[in-house]
């Protein structure tokens, strides 16, 4: 996908824009017709994840699937993202028809292993290429933005964008969902934020650290 030029304004920020293109590196954009928001697997962002591992394969394996069939059954009419976190399916992008809005739909709930399905798509024509360019680059400003926090872990957050809604995933404490979601909305271009969080207590989430990384578990 060819990057969009950075403004004037921008130019000479080398810090921020080699942030931003790390970012941008371990993002999926939204370039294609139908895309899948995998993590990477077998290596640190795996390892920082706060899902289980085969929770996480399970969930590439949801979008690998969810993706064949949706091509299967609107081909190139529709764009549409498909995002799996801990079995619970986002579903963004653009429907050619309401029908097909919710063929997509049931078509996802019959995936192995998929939990609930979360239906964000709009009935209308595909957004454009600029649409879709600027909304990776508005991702990649919202977890640099998480980066720069330093209170939130930022790899615990699955952020996409679509037309300038923000969309967030995660398995986080309340504290941390509000955090995220204010941080998100102070960043320029942010249309909306919607959040599709698991929430999750303090307790809970010191528990799945530890069954996942004993050498995490407080100290007595």
């Amino acid at each position: 996908m060819t990057q969009r030029p950075l403004s004037k304004r921008s130019r000479g920020r080398t810090p921020f824009v080699w942030l931003l293109a790390a970012l941008a590196a371990a993002q999926l954009s939204a370039c294609a017709p139908l895309i899948v928001g995998g993590a990477m697997v077998g290596g640190t962002m795996m390892a920082l994840d706060r899902r289980t591992t085969g929770t996480q394969v399970e969930d590439q394996t949801i979008e690998s699937k969810s993706s064949s069939r949706i091509r299967d059954l609107v081909g190139d009419r529709s764009h549409v993202n498909i995002t799996s976190y801990n079995r619970t399916v986002l579903l963004t992008g653009e429907a050619a028809t309401e029908a097909d809005r919710t063929a997509i739909e049931q078509t996802v709930q019959r995936v192995e292993n998929v939990r609930s399905t979360v239906n964000e798509l709009a009935v209308m024509l595909p957004s454009s290429m600029s649409t879709r360019s600027n909304d990776s680059y508005l991702t990649t400003k919202v977890k640099a933005t998480y980066v720069d926090a330093k209170d939130l872990q930022a790899n615990a957050f699955k952020v996409l964008t679509e037309r300038g809604n923000v969309y967030l995933m995660g398995r986080v404490t309340e504290r941390e969902a509000t955090r995220a979601t204010d941080l998100a909305r102070t960043v320029s271009g942010v249309q909306k934020v919607v959040r599709v969080f698991e929430i999750v207590t303090e307790a809970e989430l010191t528990e799945a650290q530890t069954k996942s990384d004993p050498a995490t578990a407080p100290k007595k």
